[in-house]
């Protein structure tokens, strides 16, 4: 049986973090990856492809996708033809969703996991999120606050590259920063009105994981917006682009790949974790991994799934479940508003390239704004015109279809709201003892609804959308509230989640299980709440800050 000093389990964003600071230590790490191998440049398959390469010129789903994809079809199109290979399929690895709107669970299983496909938005949490739980009576209070994160933070996006501009705002705090994307003629039209109109409202760039400076190993994005095709450049982080190779640089990182993590091993006389069981997802194979401490970052319903599964005579309920709370309270974002608008300004211009992130609108409702809710929303936003790439859903031929194709549309501005869920005992993860994967496993069923306070946030989310957009002088085409399945935002969160008191929370201020100091779980399944923010920073954040923890005290 193989021994390392640390075993991380998954290859995605918090654990190629995980990875890197453990190595660059000087521990030797196991990297277990459920998943293929990726290299990164030579498995992005369709990087360079064009439409006609594709079924159908690249428009609508391939063949069979339904079929394969069962309820993630329902994720088209963040899920397409060009990036579909990073996705789970779901006809060989279902779950079980108890909801009267199915939870739909993305996942990636290959190197690298889902940071190949993510949005990139970098958002800091900040104090206001931090001690929402206790101020509202949601949800358990966090044992940490910004003071505690804010170094990390600083350390993550410096490493990986972040553009965007600092805008002085408590609620949604500054950080180090690559020069932003531009924004469009309509864009800055867009938000001069609204500043001028609404005190309090700010609209700004994205705050992007995409480089406007390049870092050694890594070019400058060329505003292609293929991202989630894979970048051979390395212009926006991915854990293979970044993280992992500067693990593997230290020669202390082994990777293991197809290695499905099912159960954490407890040594029955110190309580701790001795070993992790994986399968060999070619053969079959149960192995065996010893190490002096465990790394969880298989992404939130993953890590929590191994610790239930991690049954023993200390653990009849599962691992860091003393308290009843392994599985609960789990989250995701809500993005129910949608509001598209057209303007008639700026005929004379055309936007240049495909920038690869929106404009953002940041939250106002709580912050600047009482509203007759809890928590808040904030908008990503983007103005382009139509042109050829409208055009190839419709029917024609010859040279008039041909030159339509070149010619600029009307602009069009649209508007997404994604807005906080509040943290319920209800929603919930467990395992169906019943019902088994391919690999012998129980089952991961998932229970989730959203709240009156959730659907709220929509609506009025929808209705300020079309205020501002009269207000910017342009003419609201659609605009509706209708709530995605729970899960389509892929922000699952919670399910182990942080808190001071071993009696109502799975893990401590440092990320390890109350039951086992030995085991960290650093991915999205520690969160107390999800503010409205986009997650990943955070989890890299926490990730890093546990690292530093876990190496200062190895001998413990």
């Amino acid at each position: 049986m193989s021994e390392f000093d640390v075993i991380v389990v998954g290859s995605g964003i918090s654990g190629g973090w995980a990875a890197k600071e453990l190595t660059e230590r000087g521990l030797k790490v196991a990297l277990i990856e459920r998943g293929r191998n990726i290299e990164h440049g030579k498995d992005y398959i369709t990087e360079w492809s064009n439409p006609w390469d594709m079924h159908n010129n690249g428009i609508g789903k391939s063949k069979d996708f339904d079929k394969k994809f069962g309820l993630i079809s329902k994720m088209y199109p963040t899920i397409n033809q060009y990036n579909e290979h990073f996705f789970c399929n779901f006809e060989t690895d279902p779950y079980l969703t108890e909801c009267e709107d199915p939870f739909i669970w993305a996942r990636g299983y290959q190197l690298g996991g889902r940071s190949l496909v993510w949005g990139r938005q970098c958002i800091r949490f900040s104090d206001s999120n931090f001690d929402a739980n206790k101020k509202d009576g949601f949800g358990i209070d966090w044992p940490i606050r910004y003071k505690d994160i804010s170094p990390w933070y600083d350390k993550v996006e410096k490493f990986i590259g972040v553009s965007g501009s600092n805008e002085g705002l408590e609620y949604w705090p500054d950080g180090h920063y690559q020069p932003p994307f531009e924004m469009n003629s309509i864009e800055k039209h867009f938000k001069e009105v609204i500043e001028r109109e609404y005190k309090g409202r700010i609209v700004t760039i994205g705050r992007t994981a995409n480089l406007t400076v390049k870092k050694k190993g890594r070019s400058t994005c060329n505003s292609r917006s293929h991202c989630s095709r894979g970048c051979s450049f390395g212009a926006y982080f991915s854990s293979i682009s970044s993280t992992l190779p500067a693990a593997r640089k230290t020669g202390n990182l082994e990777t293991i790949c197809d290695a499905v993590a099912e159960k954490l091993i407890v040594d029955s006389k110190s309580g701790q974790v001795k070993s992790l069981q994986y399968i060999d997802a070619k053969s079959g194979e149960r192995k065996e991994v010893k190490a002096k401490k465990f790394f969880l970052c298989a992404s939130a319903f993953n890590s929590v799934k191994i610790l239930l599964n991690s049954k023993s005579e200390l653990n009849p309920n599962g691992l860091g479940n003393s308290s009843g709370n392994l599985g609960r309270y789990i989250m995701d974002h809500i993005e129910g508003a949608y509001t598209i608008a057209s303007f008639s300004i700026f005929k004379e211009e055309i936007d240049q390239g495909k920038r690869p992130c929106p404009i953002i609108i940041t939250p106002f409702a709580n912050t600047t704004e009482s509203k007759e809710f809890y928590r808040s929303y904030y908008y990503q936003c983007g103005a382009d015109r139509i042109a050829w790439a409208a055009l190839g859903a419709k029917p024609g031929i010859g040279r008039n279809y041909s030159v339509a194709g070149v010619e600029a549309g009307p602009w069009i501005f649209r508007m997404k709201a994604v807005g906080e869920c509040l943290p319920r005992k209800e929603n919930r993860v467990t395992l169906d003892e019943n019902s088994f994967d391919r690999f012998g496993t129980p089952q991961l069923k998932i229970e989730f609804s959203y709240s009156n306070n959730d659907l709220k946030l929509m609506e009025d989310a929808q209705k300020e959308a079309v205020n501002m957009i009269f207000a910017a002088g342009g003419r609201v085409i659609k605009s509706s509230v209708k709530n995605g399945n729970p899960g389509s935002a892929i922000h699952e969160m919670g399910g182990a989640r942080m808190g001071n008191d071993p009696s109502e929370s799975v893990v401590n201020m440092w990320n390890q299980l109350h039951d086992a100091k030995n085991v960290y779980v650093t991915d999205g399944a520690c969160m107390a709440s999800s503010a409205c923010q986009n997650p990943s920073l955070t989890y890299m954040a926490l990730t890093a800050r546990a690292c530093k923890h876990a190496a200062d005290t190895m001998l413990d």
